[in-house]
């Protein structure tokens, strides 16, 4: 069966990238760690920016990384097991994880903050300049 395009409008001109982002995306969405994606208001000289709240109790500052890579915001994991504990019981996984956010042209990433098991990464976009640019018409003969 094939996929019919979500943006196969003849109005949307050169977004295939973009449909080939989305369906990387979608594939990519596993659902751990939980994450919140929130608005952040201006408030003083800070400006609106996004927040993104990943839970990642159990793990350290040192086993965690966060990157941009190609337009990407990239989250990784890594837990080792200690192998000096001999568990009972087990209900909490020493997992590696990564997840992945497509960032749009021009969102920066401000930093990065953990905080009693929540990883905390703050984005802004800058406001683009709006252009007009006036196109000649040429007459043809």
């Amino acid at each position: 069966m094939s996929r019919v395009p979500s943006l196969s409008s003849p109005f949307l001109l050169g977004f295939d990238e973009i449909e080939r982002l989305l369906d990387r995306v979608a594939k990519g969405a596993d659902g751990y760690p939980p994450y919140n994606i929130e608005r952040l208001p201006r408030d003083g000289n800070n400006p609106e920016r996004l927040r993104i709240t990943l839970a990642v109790a159990g793990f350290t500052r040192d086993q965690l990384d966060v990157s941009v890579e190609e337009s990407q915001l990239v989250i990784r994991g890594r837990q080792q097991d200690d192998k000096t504990r001999q568990y009972i019981h087990r209900g909490i996984a020493a997992r590696q994880f990564q997840r992945t956010f497509v960032l749009a042209e021009g969102m920066e990433v401000l930093g990065a903050d953990l905080k009693n098991g929540l990883l905390s990464i703050d984005l802004i976009r800058p406001q683009p300049e709006r252009i007009v640019r006036t196109i000649a018409i040429n007459e043809l003969e």
